[in-house]
């Protein structure tokens, strides 16, 4: 009887003890602020996983954004610290003939490399700019100073640029105007300091293919001589000039002479009155904005 209760008992409960197939677990989701977090912190590790140091004079010197992606707000507070006398293509980004210097506290015009065709440089602290920063360097067409403190342009530092199609001078400290090169089309040296007198008689006659001629925002007395008949916008707005002739745009002595490429010429906010020099402006098509009463 014994014997029966026990076989009994397999049969019936052993396939009970069994193990059951594991439960599927449900797919874990992140909460809202989890995904931020975590996203958060794969970024972190993937940027510094990229970032590079780099080594000059047996140190490191670490790329000063990396401070960016953490999250203490004492380093935020911090300036970013700047090697200036890196090598150019290191402290600057070199790509294809352009060399671009922009926001780097460099104080003069760095070594660039001799087939440089563009230069920006805005937004520095340059001073000056010496005949020797470009001696080498021919084959440059486009220069811009934009944004510096440059108060002295050496005699002959762009004499050598013969290619030279454009330079700005624009927002600096300049009392005069250096020696242009001849193929200029232009020239921006808006807010500045220049004077008429830092302007020579004969400094745009030779330019025949300016057409674009930037004064506005200095302190010029009158307009400048000889603007070469290439000449399609001139501002000279905000100066201080009181005086024009009729030759300064046109020609006394040919009444049929029309200077057919002026398009645009700019002088509100000086204090001369246009509507009593009307003789001046014969032989443009449209004439001069500023004040005429």
């Amino acid at each position: 009887m014994e014997t029966l209760q026990v076989a009994f008992f397999l049969l019936v409960f052993v396939p009970l003890v069994n193990p059951a197939p594991p439960l599927q677990q449900e797919p874990f989701q992140f909460d809202e602020y989890d995904t931020d977090v975590s996203m958060g912190s794969l970024i972190q590790q993937d940027y510094e996983t990229q970032s590079k140091d780099i080594i000059k004079d047996g140190t490191n010197v670490s790329l000063d954004t990396s401070l960016r992606m953490q999250g203490d707000d004492s380093q935020l507070d911090a300036p970013p610290t700047k090697d200036t006398n890196l090598p150019t293509c290191l402290l600057c980004v070199c790509l294809s003939g352009s060399v671009y210097c922009e926001e780097i506290d460099i104080e003069a015009v760095p070594p660039l490399p001799k087939e440089t065709a563009y230069l920006y440089a805005r937004f520095n602290k340059i001073k000056r700019i010496a005949a020797s920063d470009f001696a080498d360097i021919t084959t440059l067409r486009r220069i811009d100073f934009s944004g510096n403190r440059i108060e002295e342009i050496e005699d002959g530092a762009f004499s050598k640029l013969l290619l030279l199609e454009e330079l700005s001078l624009a927002e600096n400290r300049l009392i005069k105007l250096p020696v242009l090169p001849p193929k200029l089309t232009t020239f921006n040296a808006n807010q500045n300091r220049i004077k008429s007198r830092g302007i020579k008689a004969n400094a745009f006659k030779k330019l025949t293919n300016l057409a674009y001629l930037y004064l506005g925002h200095n302190a010029l007395e009158s307009v400048p001589l000889n603007l070469p008949e290439s000449l399609r916008i001139l501002h000279l707005q905000y100066n201080n000039i009181t005086t024009i002739t009729d030759d300064t745009f046109c020609k006394s002595n040919n009444t049929r002479y029309i200077r057919t490429r002026m398009d645009e010429i700019r002088m509100e906010g000086n204090p001369i009155v246009l509507a009593k020099h009307v003789n001046a402006f014969s032989c443009l098509r449209m004439l001069p904005v500023g004040t005429y009463y």
